[in-house]
C-alpha cells in the first residue's frame, strides 16, 4: 500500500505539476532543456507503470490473503512485499529505458538543445514499432486483465464462503444480523469497484494507442482528433493513478490509517529537527 501511494503521489507532482503545469509555464527555463524534458517524461511514463503495476501486485496480495490460506504465511509478508517491490521497480525502469529515444530536440540554441519532439525514425523503425505497442499491452491490457482475474477469483471465494455460512446459520432468526457478511458484500463492492474504474479510466489510452500508434505528444496540430484522443487518454490515465488510493482511503480503516501515517512522517521529522535545533541553542546558550 505504501509503494502504491508513492507511485500515485509522484504521478500527480512529476506528470501533473512539474510536466502539465511548471514546464508550461515557464517556457524558457531550464526544464525546457532536452536533457531534462527527456527526464521529466522517462520518469513521467515509468511512474504510471509502477503506479499500475504496484495496483496489481496488491490485488494479488489482496487475493492470496482472502482465498489462499496457506500460501499467505509465506507470501503476504514485509520481506516478501519488499522484494516484489524492488523486482518490479527495476523491471519497469528497464523496459523504459527505449523511452529516452522517442524523443530528440527540437532546436539548438548555442550548442544547447531545447524542447523536444516525437522521433520519427525511432516511431517508424520495426523496434519502435514493437515497443510502442508493448507499451499499450503492459500499462493497461495485461495489468487489466490480471486485477480483473484476482478480483473475480476472490469474489467467486467471498460468495461461496457466504453460501456455506448462510446454510450453517439457517436455523438463527432470519432478523439477526450477521456482521460478517455485511463486511463481506463491502469487499465484493469494492473489487468491482476498483476494477471498473480502472477499464474505463485507461480504456480511452489502450484504444487510441492501437488506433494511431504514432499519437504521441504532437505539439502542432492541437485540434487533430488523434492529439486530442491521446491527450484525453493521459488525463484518465493520470486520474486512474489516483482512484484506487481514494477508493482504498474511503473504504478501508486499515488503508487509512497507514495512509494518515506516510503523509504524517514529514511533518513528524521536521518537527524533530526543529526540537533538535531548540535543544541545541538552550546548550550552547547554557554554556
Amino acid at each position: 500500500m505504501l509503494a502504491m501511494v508513492t507511485a500515485d503521489l509522484l504521478v500527480m507532482l512529476i506528470n501533473v505539476i512539474l510536466f502539465h503545469i511548471v514546464s508550461r509555464l515557464f517556457p524558457y527555463s531550464f526544464l525546457s532543456y532536452t536533457v531534462v524534458i527527456k527526464l521529466i517524461l522517462y520518469m513521467s511514463c515509468t511512474n504510471v507503470y509502477l503506479s499500475v503495476w504496484y495496483t496489481v501486485c496488491f490485488t494479488f496480495d489482496r487475493y492470496v490473503a482472502i482465498c489462499c490460506h496457506k500460501l499467505k504465511t509465506k507470501y503476504s509478508t514485509v520481506r516478501t512485499a519488499s522484494r516484489v517491490i524492488i523486482i518490479v521497480s527495476v523491471l519497469v525502469y528497464l523496459e523504459n529505458i527505449p523511452f529516452w529515444f522517442a524523443y530528440e530536440h527540437q532546436r539548438t540554441i548555442k550548442n544547447i538543445q531545447w524542447g523536444f519532439r516525437p522521433s520519427v525514425i525511432f516511431l517508424t523503425s520495426p523496434v519502435g514499432a514493437m515497443y510502442s505497442r508493448l507499451q499499450n499491452v503492459l500499462v493497461t491490457w495485461i495489468p487489466f486483465i490480471l486485477i480483473l482475474l484476482f478480483n473475480g477469483l476472490t469474489a467467486r471465494h467471498i460468495v461461496i464462503s457466504n453460501i456455506s455460512r448462510r446454510r450453517l446459520r439457517a436455523q438463527q432468526a432470519e432478523s439477526q444480523t450477521d456482521p460478517e457478511m455485511k463486511s463481506r458484500r463491502k469487499s465484493i463492492v469494492l473489487l468491482f469497484l476498483v476494477s471498473g474504474s480502472f477499464m474505463l479510466l485507461n480504456m480511452t489510452s489502450a484504444v487510441s494507442s492501437l488506433i494511431n500508434t504514432l499519437a504521441v505528444l504532437d505539439q502542432i496540430h492541437y485540434t487533430s482528433p488523434p492529439y486530442i484522443a491521446t491527450e484525453t487518454g493521459y488525463l484518465l490515465t493520470h486520474l486512474s493513478s489516483c482512484t484506487n488510493t481514494c477508493i482504498y482511503a474511503m473504504t478501508q480503516t486499515r488503508f487509512r490509517a497507514e495512509l494518515q501515517n506516510v503523509l504524517n512522517s514529514p511533518w513528524t521529522l521536521f518537527l524533530a529537527m526543529v526540537n533538535a535545533l531548540k535543544k541545541c541553542r538552550k546548550i550552547l546558550g547554557a554554556s
